[in-house]
Parts: structure tokens; C-alpha cells; sequence
């Protein structure tokens, strides 16, 4: 079953994400792929993280799907102007890759090539149209296609924000533009996701949870200070800091909080960031 299948049945759906190597050895982005195969619905392939060069998403989609793995496509608008953008978009249905995460990306001051060029031809939303305006047949020039492609197409949103307001501002032009599905940055509070929710339900788009495994109680002192968005509580910092198993710790806090958030969305994205071993254990544990 596809990930548009599974969404559009209300199915509770879970999905993962894999990086892309920082290089051609894929030989351990092959076994994190593995590790997820059956069982999570689609897995998201990272367009340079955190601006960070790396093998490029669509290739490493295209690796997911000769696995039998559903992908789904990250894609940037830092890095690529809107002619990139949309033959990226057409080279993806060639492929038979559907599955779209339309994202603006992070600033290339977070990265490794501080000296390159930003792009942001487009942001998220323009790039969510260009994609509904290729599925009518046309270009962002008005040109007509010969053919046309078919996405199913998501969006990010920061529940976690503060003040939420301007993500709720954001999250109903990207449901206006396209967006068929959000996938969220990582939430840690269950009730300030309920009060999200309460909010954006009335946009009527699915909701995907996202979830990122915590490897240690400095990793969630590190988010706190440095991700916008991102709030860990000093109650998780604190049972982190006490486990004797962090590797078990870091599994039952996820599972936790996929339980307590489950019943507010349809689905849950689990963001392994280097545990991808965990991410079959999570799952069990979460009892999906």
C-alpha cells in the first residue's frame, strides 16, 4: 500500500528518514534502509540536512525504491532555482518517485560551505504551486508539459514554536498551495501538540508527529539552545541524565510519546538521525 493509500484510508501511518551519504559509500545507508523496510510506511530521503553536501535525495530515493521501500523526496529550495526545482520535480515522476516533502531549507550558514550561494528562488509554498501547477500541465512559465506527473505532496510545520502562531499562518497557505500531508518538526510535549492540533485541524490535512530519537541528555540540552522550534522538557533531560541504558531510555521515551500523541493525528515520523537500529524497536514498543 502506498503512502497516499495509507494516508487517505486514515490509517495511522508511520514513517522514517534515512541520510544520504557524504560521499558514494552507501553501503551504510543501504543497511539503515534495510533495518526500516516493513516496517514503516515510507521512508524520507534528506535533501543536505542542516546544509550540509551529500549524495542527493532524489538519487538516494531512487536507491530506496529498487529496495521495494517506499520513498519519499525532500526537497530544498536553498540550493536550486525554480528551473532546477521543476525539472527535479519531473525527473522524480519519471522515476516513479511521488512522494514530495516540499521544504524552504535551512541557511547555509548552519553547514559546511560557508561561502556558498543561497538560492530561495522559491520557498516551500511557491514550490508546493509549481508542483500542483506541473500536475495541470504547465510550468511556472506557462509553458505545456508533454505529459504530466502525479505527486502526493507534504509540507513541514513547527508545532513547538513559540509563538505558534506564525506556523499556523504558514501551515494554511501550504494546505491552500498543495500540501496533502505534514510530517512536523520534533515534539516533545505532548499537551502543547494537543493545543496545535485543536488549531489545526480545521485545515483539514493529515498530521504526522515527528519524533527524534534522543541519544543523550546533551544531545537535548544542544537542541534546546540551538533549534528553533525545538523544546525538550527537564523532565525527559533529567530521566536521560539518570539512565544507566541510554540506547533503552531513548527507545521508551519515543514509544511514550508516540502513545500519548497518537490518538491527536494520523501518524507519527520517526527521525532516527543515526539510530535507525532503534527505529524497529521504537515501533514495537509503541505498540503500532
Amino acid at each position: 500500500m502506498s503512502l497516499r493509500e495509507a494516508i487517505e484510508k486514515k490509517k495511522f501511518v508511520v514513517t522514517a528518514e534515512v541520510g544520504p551519504a557524504k560521499g558514494i559509500d552507501i553501503h551504510e545507508f543501504n543497511e539503515n534502509a534495510d533495518l526500516l523496510k516493513g516496517k514503516v510506511a515510507a521512508v524520507n530521503c534528506t535533501d543536505q540536512q542542516s546544509a550540509v553536501m551529500r549524495l542527493g535525495s532524489l538519487a538516494a530515493c531512487l536507491l530506496l525504491k529498487q529496495k521495494g521501500i517506499e520513498p519519499v523526496f525532500q526537497m530544498t529550495c536553498r540550493d536550486r532555482n525554480r528551473i532546477a526545482l521543476q525539472s527535479d520535480l519531473l525527473s522524480a515522476a519519471v522515476l516513479g518517485i511521488e512522494n514530495v516533502l516540499a521544504l524552504t531549507g535551512d541557511y547555509v550558514t548552519l553547514g559546511d560551505h560557508l561561502d556558498a550561494k543561497p538560492v530561495f528562488d522559491l520557498d516551500s509554498v511557491s514550490l508546493l504551486l509549481a508542483a500542483k501547477e506541473m500536475e495541470q500541465g504547465r510550468d511556472l512559465a506557462g509553458k505545456e508539459l508533454k505529459g504530466v506527473p502525479k505527486f502526493f505532496l507534504g509540507a513541514s510545520v513547527t508545532p513547538g514554536a513559540d509563538p505558534v502562531e506564525p506556523q499556523l499562518i504558514k501551515m494554511e497557505k501550504k494546505a491552500k498551495a498543495g500540501a496533502q500531508f505534514f510530517q512536523t518538526q520534533a515534539v516533545y510535549e505532548p499537551k502543547q501538540f494537543e493545543a496545535f492540533m485543536k488549531e489545526a485541524k480545521k485545515f483539514g490535512v493529515p498530521v504526522l508527529v515527528g519524533i527524534v530519537l534522543i541519544r543523550s541528555a546533551a544531545m537535548a540540552r544542544f537542541m534546546n539552545r540551538n533549534v528553533a522550534g525545538i523544546h525538550v522538557p527537564d523532565e525527559l533531560i533529567e530521566e536521560m541524565d539518570k539512565a544507566e541504558d541510554k540506547a533503552k531510555k531513548s527507545i521508551e521515551i519515543a514509544a511514550r510519546l508516540i502513545k500519548e500523541m497518537k490518538d491527536m493525528c494520523q501518524g507519527t515520523h520517526i527521525m532516527a538521525i543515526g539510530l535507525e537500529s532503534r527505529v524497529p524497536a521504537v515501533i514495537q514498543a509503541a505498540g503500532l
